[in-house]
């Protein structure tokens, strides 16, 4: 099995350096791996960004670690890599259902917070999503990513029924995410969950989450969410979301979990797990090892 890893934009020989670490620990797993130009494959240049990726003489499985990417754009890597015959954990069917939460949101919906989307960007189909959550407070994200270190600015809204406010935070969420917006928009129910610390830069406050990450619809590994803080130790049930994760349509993916503050858990989002950032304060061999475990099983 092979992990595609980005190269470094320094030097497109070497592995990008937030990655080393993750590669040596991959290695010493038993896995291959190869490096790609994700310079390259964001401009559309699939052959130069595969350049220095040997062609596998049999079939060969592959899980790439590097940025995110669009669904198209990790559709052309899935489609490059498997002319050198190397197939990727996920198609960009499954890339896409992880990926951008309306396509997987069906499937968590009792188990999240409430939530609506567009990609009209237009300030009367926003004002007509945020009224349907009443007076309620509300957060804005993509359909991938939030501004929450922009918590207050561009986050957080107080009262969804404030026009005025709505208006404000979407319009420095839109320009802050600029290029960078991901399809459209969505509009989440407020969930007060249990507070640990305020975040030492942004004072957005931090909660008790975690990142669980599943391959093949096993949970290979459970991380503390933040590593701002230290968290307490305490023993997680985890029986209900090991199965939701069953009905998942992806073969490699995370899913984050938060506590309420009146102590029920629920499922923050979905991610595709070849793109999802593994903890600093992980143990990159034993996360490897139970990848590998479960892939092969």
């Amino acid at each position: 099995m092979r992990i595609i890893y980005c190269d470094s934009v320094i030097d497109t020989r070497k592995i990008e350096p937030d990655y080393q670490i993750e590669k040596e620990s991959a290695i010493k797993e038993g896995f291959r791996f190869s490096i790609i130009s994700f310079e390259e494959l964001i401009q559309g240049n699939i052959i130069k960004a595969l350049q220095n990726i040997e062609e596998s003489k049999k079939e060969e499985k592959g899980i790439y670690r590097g940025w995110m990417l669009t669904p198209d754009q990790y559709g052309e890597l899935y489609d490059g890599l498997l002319k050198k015959n190397i197939r990727l954990i996920n198609t960009a069917k499954e890339y896409k259902h992880c990926h951008y939460l309306p396509e997987s949101y069906r499937k968590i919906a009792h188990k999240t917070p409430r939530s609506n989307w567009t990609i009209d960007l237009g300030e009367e189909k926003i004002l007509e999503l945020a009224s349907e959550f009443n007076n309620e407070a509300i957060i804005v994200k993509d359909f991938v990513k939030s501004e929450k270190h922009n918590w207050d600015d561009a986050c957080f809204i107080p009262n969804a029924a404030d026009k005025n406010k709505v208006k404000l935070v979407v319009n420095n969420f839109i320009k802050l995410r600029g290029n960078l917006l991901n399809e459209g928009l969505v509009f989440r129910k407020y969930e007060t969950l249990e507070f640990l610390e305020e975040h030492p830069k942004s004072k957005m406050p931090l909660t008790k989450e975690y990142r669980l990450f599943f391959a093949n619809k096993n949970i290979i590994r459970c991380y503390d969410y933040w590593d701002e803080i230290t968290y307490e130790k305490e023993k997680l049930d985890l029986n209900e979301f090991i199965e939701i994760a069953k009905t998942i349509e992806s073969n490699f993916f995370t899913m984050d979990i938060a506590r309420k503050k009146d102590g029920n858990w629920i499922i923050m989002e979905l991610g595709d797990g070849q793109v999802a950032g593994v903890p600093s304060t992980a143990t990159l061999h034993i996360f490897y090892k139970n990848l590998k475990k479960s892939i092969l099983n």
